[in-house]
């Protein structure tokens, strides 16, 4: 058996190819060993000791009753797979991070609702597109991302389009840009699920950033300890 936690990676039939890796990278500096998920294959929670939501790919609004826009990039296969997983997670109480889209993912599978054109909706927000940190986010304070991350301003890249609106059940606002978008979301109660709006895995010369994973990787590592605990019950294997 591994003694790093294994981490189901949820990625786009489309970009996995390239996304992945940069994640799974993330996850190894951070102690943990990435397993690739998309529409089409088998994601078995019961091998994994944590999960990622990644990127790309808008969210169809039929999930949560919106209305959709022509620019909209939309996988449905992918929307069912993820929706699945976030839910399993939480049923089985593995550890979830979501990433841009896994973010929004996060918060509609728990019941929430997006803005299809976010930046229509906050006008004040800086709307800049890049993988360079070049976007400054506001972290709630008593939030479990300023406990890890610190609750100075965070600089971000920012490559989304759409963003939160109704916050889903048991899920808080962690992080806000000047204009009033949320930027992170988490979930109040175990077990740990937080959602950021940006892309970390671009910034894992930072800090902050690779905290996000540390975070994870440590929930999982714990998820995976208590589970060896249980009479009966293996821990995940390779």
């Amino acid at each position: 058996m591994s003694i790093r936690p294994e981490i189901g990676v949820t990625v786009s039939a489309r970009s996995g190819w390239r996304m992945f890796p940069l994640i799974a990278l993330n996850v190894w500096l951070a102690g943990g060993r990435a397993r690739r998920w998309q529409a089409g294959r088998t994601a078995d929670m019961g091998a994994v000791d944590g999960v990622i939501i990644g990127g790309g790919d808008d969210i169809s609004p039929d999930l949560y009753g919106g209305r959709i826009v022509t620019s909209a990039r939309l996988d449905p296969a992918r929307d069912a797979l993820e929706r699945g997983v976030v839910l399993d997670a939480f049923a089985q109480g593995r550890p979830v991070l979501g990433i841009c889209r896994g973010s929004q993912m996060l918060n509609v599978a728990l019941g929430g609702t997006l803005h299809q054109d976010a930046y229509a909706t906050y006008e004040a927000s800086d709307h800049k597109r890049t993988i360079l940190p070049r976007k400054v986010v506001h972290l709630e304070q008593g939030t479990r991302l300023a406990r890890l991350a610190g609750i100075a301003p965070m600089k971000v890249n920012a490559l989304h389009s759409q963003a939160v609106d109704r916050l889903g059940a048991g899920l808080c606002v962690a992080a806000r840009d000047q204009g009033g978008m949320v930027q992170a979301v988490e979930r109040v109660e175990e077990p740990f699920a937080l959602g950021v709006q940006w892309h970390p895995e671009h910034l894992f010369y930072a800090r902050r950033q690779m905290g996000i994973f540390r975070a994870l990787v440590a929930a999982a590592s714990a998820c995976r300890a208590k589970a060896a605990q249980l009479p009966g019950v293996d821990a995940a294997a390779p």
